[in-house]
């Protein structure tokens, strides 16, 4: 004998409550920022003898992804060339609201003295129109979630590939490692 099942509304809405559950856990998880550098732009040169300082402006594209608003604390970005420190942006404090995008400007100086001892790979680089930045950069902060302040600490790497001659950046590659932490 068949046995005929009724349809319980009880039923259908703990199995929507679950699921909803389910899908507001994985797109609460935390999920990297990413940085992208869009450009650099000399601003000027400033004398530092015997050569030139190149003072730039960076800017910088930020995801976060994450649902909750961000606030990170100052931070330096140090701009290596062929494993040399070539110069340094100050990262100023600030905040991001839940999934969004912001452009930073950052100021940097560029120290030509380092260039200048990386002289003949510097003109190799021209003369290929391609030269490899790298820099590092370590942002901490909050992201707060109802009564939770849920600390961060991001470490990003980024090797960008950028013509010497215009400055255009042409490639980049970026690594972020996000570490959590909670703060009462």
């Amino acid at each position: 004998m068949a046995k005929d099942k009724k349809f319980s509304w009880g039923s259908a809405l703990v199995g929507a409550a679950a699921a909803s559950a389910a899908a507001l856990a994985l797109s609460s998880k935390p999920r990297d920022p990413t940085f992208h550098l869009i450009s650099i732009d000399i601003t000027s040169f400033k004398l530092n003898f015997p050569v030139l300082d190149a003072e730039t402006i960076l800017t910088v594209h930020v995801t976060n992804p994450n649902v909750a608003p961000i606030r990170y604390s100052d931070t330096v970005m140090s701009i290596y060339y062929a494993g040399a420190l070539l110069g340094s942006a100050p990262v100023e404090a600030g905040s991001q609201p839940p999934r969004s995008c912001q452009l930073l400007r950052l100021p940097a100086r560029l120290s030509g003295l380092q260039l200048a001892q990386h002289a003949k790979r510097f003109v190799a680089d021209v003369g290929r129109r391609e030269m490899v930045l790298d820099s590092t950069v370590d942002i901490s902060g909050t992201a707060k979630v109802l009564w939770w302040n849920h600390g961060f600490k991001v470490h990003v790497d980024s090797r960008v590939f950028v013509d010497p001659v215009y400055l255009d950046v042409i490639d980049q590659e970026n690594q972020a490692k996000l570490e959590l932490f909670i703060n009462s």
